[in-house]
């Protein structure tokens, strides 16, 4: 598990072994929206970021 969130623009590795990034927080910030990193493909989703595990951060969240 990763220490903190993952947060928008952040490239994962979900509970299944795939990895996606980050597309935005819905819902009051409940539900993390995920798409392949590359390529077309289903959006997934999650409820559950702790299950996420942060290959990279996205500069934007990258704090020093």
């Amino acid at each position: 598990m990763s220490a903190r969130r993952a947060w928008a623009g952040d490239l994962v590795r979900d509970g299944g072994g795939r990895r996606a990034i980050v597309t935005y927080i819905r819902a009051g910030g409940t539900v993390w929206v995920l798409r392949p990193p590359t390529g077309g493909g289903t959006p997934g989703e999650t409820n559950d970021p702790d299950s996420l595990d942060i290959l990279a951060r996205s500069e934007a969240t990258d704090t020093p």
